[in-house]
């Protein structure tokens, strides 16, 4: 019996020392991740001065998801502190204390808008410019135009500090973490879709929600977050687990009013009161590019 326990002994003596390298490890190259310096000039987008550039500009950060992160007005916000994936801190965008400084540049918001890189030249944590980089000149410079028109706000917020969990993530890439390493920086700028109620202009819109609903929409858990956060839904046409049974006005109640057709409520996670915002003519446009995305099982993002 005692030599049983001693070989128990030397076993977890073994397994620990295993999960210590490990851990040392993913923590080495995490930081090379993170560390790492990106020399990269955007190509230049003209950024309009006029005032309803600046007020749609507006309504763009509130739609576009900008808010989710930074806050209503871009005072920023710590929106995930866990000590498994660590403290993420969406940053305060306007010029007050803690803010940005006065030299934040428009090449600076468009290099962090399309390629997920800093002014400091490091890849952004979670900053979903993987999505931002495919909208075209007209929405990012209404964007920037709205951004740098932003009354300064003093709010001085910590440094984002990533966890295991991110760590472990960004080294096997299984989450856009650092999305700067998943883009195509060369790619040719996005093409100018006119607004209009077409499968186009929805399938253009809809990259903001691929980052919760999957590359195929149809939802499952979001990679990287507490497993207590809610999964994204299924939105194929799937007849049973997702919105192929609903009408046009049922998809419109759950963007506006936030619920579903059987009249429960949808999570606020899912931010459908900034979604609301959007134009008859965007929520009919994604409405009409849903119903032709291919139908699938939730889950299988």
């Amino acid at each position: 019996m005692k030599k049983l326990f001693k070989w128990l002994a030397i076993l977890v003596a073994g397994v620990v020392v295993l999960i210590i390298i490990a851990g040392i490890g993913i923590y080495v190259m995490s930081n090379s991740h993170f560390n790492k310096k990106y020399d990269i000039m955007p190509e230049t987008v003209e950024i309009p001065s006029d005032s309803a550039s600046v007020v749609e500009g507006r309504r763009l950060f509130v739609t576009r998801g900008c808010v989710d992160c930074h806050g209503e007005n871009g005072e920023g916000s710590i929106f995930i502190d866990n000590p498994a994936p660590g403290t993420v801190v969406g940053v305060n965008l306007t010029q007050g204390e803690g803010g940005l400084p006065e030299n934040y540049s428009a090449t600076d918001y468009v290099r962090a808008l399309r390629h997920g890189v800093g002014s400091d030249g490091r890849g952004l944590v979670i900053m979903p410019s993987h999505e931002y980089t495919h909208y075209n000149d007209i929405d990012i410079g209404r964007l920037v135009a709205y951004m740098q028109a932003m009354e300064p706000i003093d709010n001085e917020l910590p440094q984002t500090s990533v966890g295991p969990i991110f760590r472990m993530l960004v080294v096997t890439g299984a989450a856009p973490i650092l999305p700067v390493e998943i883009i195509d920086h060369n790619a040719e700028k996005p093409e100018i879709i006119p607004p209009a109620p077409t499968k186009e202009y929805g399938k253009y819109l809809s990259v903001g929600c691929i980052g919760c609903h999957g590359d195929d929409l149809s939802g499952g858990p979001v990679p990287g977050l507490p497993p207590d956060y809610p999964p994204g839904a299924n939105l194929t046409p799937h007849q049973s687990t997702g919105i192929g049974s609903w009408t046009k006005d049922d998809f419109f109640k759950a963007m506006r009013e936030g619920k579903r057709p059987d009249g429960s409520e949808i999570n606020p996670f899912m931010p459908w009161p900034a979604m609301s915002k959007m134009t008859d003519t965007e929520l009919e446009a994604l409405w009409v590019y849903l119903l032709t995305v291919p139908e699938k099982e939730f889950g299988n993002r």
